[in-house]
């Protein structure tokens, strides 16, 4: 399946599952495709051709935007570095979940969620410690009898039954087979982030080149806001109330920018769906009747936050 293909069909996916969908992004490069929301999941997806060309830096900013709306980070694809990726199993590229389309359709449609991580050296599963070590004392079992059943050290089982640890999916099998219960958890792909001081001081350390967007972020900085600068997104930077209310997407005009219809459409389209504020800041003229904008000289004259928020 072709990128194009494999888009459209995540797209549908979702839709059929009763996602609420952003436009596709295609303004200018993006660590995401689109943003999706159900109820309480919210998540940014990405739709690579392979998993393999998915660089650390697209993969933290996407972490970094996911963090701040308490979003998931999410890749879908069939391949990575041209090698077929399984069905009902997760992946994952620099920390950030990847699955198969129809994994993903499993799970927002069928409610079903893998049981296998694939990791360095092999496949592994999670299992429920807690119910590990009922079972086996319910048998009347000690972890060295266990483990002398199934050829494993007895600190294997200590961490098995701890939750440290996670087991190859042979090993799982023969705990099941053994104990006679279901042992492995199921894997929740909607995990959502939640923001801390490592996205933040990641966020911080993205070099921001343009000047115009250097002076704005510093006053907003002023105002109290919270912000953050992107490198791959329709918008340029996130800005927060100090309570944590209001966020705001804000994109910067340059002159004469092209594909400024579609970025715009696309913000806009954003926005409604994590529930943010678009805003552009310009240094030119009026930008776009949809999204409320700012010139560089009105924004200058900001010194509360309330002087941007009423501006919203």
């Amino acid at each position: 399946m072709n990128r194009t293909d494999m888009l459209n069909a995540t797209e549908s996916v979702l839709k059929t599952a009763g996602f609420h969908i952003s436009e596709k992004c295609n303004a200018r490069p993006c660590c995401f495709c689109l943003v999706a929301r159900k109820d309480t999941r919210l998540t940014f997806v990405n739709v690579p051709a392979d998993l393999g060309n998915i660089s650390q830096r697209d993969a933290s900013e996407l972490k970094t935007i996911s963090a701040w709306f308490s979003a998931v980070p999410l890749l879908i694809g069939d391949k990575t570095r041209e090698k077929p990726l399984e069905d009902d199993t997760i992946y994952s590229r620099y920390d950030v979940c990847a699955v198969t389309p129809k994994t993903l359709e499993d799970v927002v449609s069928l409610g079903m969620h893998p049981l296998v991580e694939a990791g360095p050296g092999g496949y592994f599963v999670q299992l429920d410690g807690q119910a590990l070590r009922n079972r086996r004392q319910e048998l009347g079992l000690s972890i060295g009898k266990l483990a002398q059943q199934l050829r494993i050290s007895t600190r294997t089982i200590y961490d098995y039954e701890r939750g440290m640890t996670k087991a190859s999916v042979s090993v799982a099998y023969n705990l099941e087979w053994v104990l006679g219960i279901p042992l492995v958890k199921p894997i929740d792909v909607f995990q959502p982030l939640s923001p801390n001081v490592g996205f933040f001081a990641t966020a911080k350390r993205v070099i921001v080149k343009n000047r115009f967007l250097q002076l704005v972020l510093k006053r907003l900085n002023q105002c109290q806001f919270k912000v953050t600068p992107t490198l791959r997104a329709p918008f340029d930077f996130i800005a927060q109330s100090q309570e944590g209310k209001i966020n705001i997407l804000v994109g910067i005009v340059r002159k004469k920018e092209e594909n400024l219809d579609q970025r715009a459409k696309e913000i806009l389209s954003i926005s409604e769906v994590i529930r943010a504020q678009p805003m552009f800041v310009t240094d030119g003229e009026f930008v776009q009747d949809r999204i409320p904008s700012i010139r560089s000289q009105e924004f200058d004259q900001i010194k509360h936050p309330e002087d941007l928020i009423k501006r919203l």
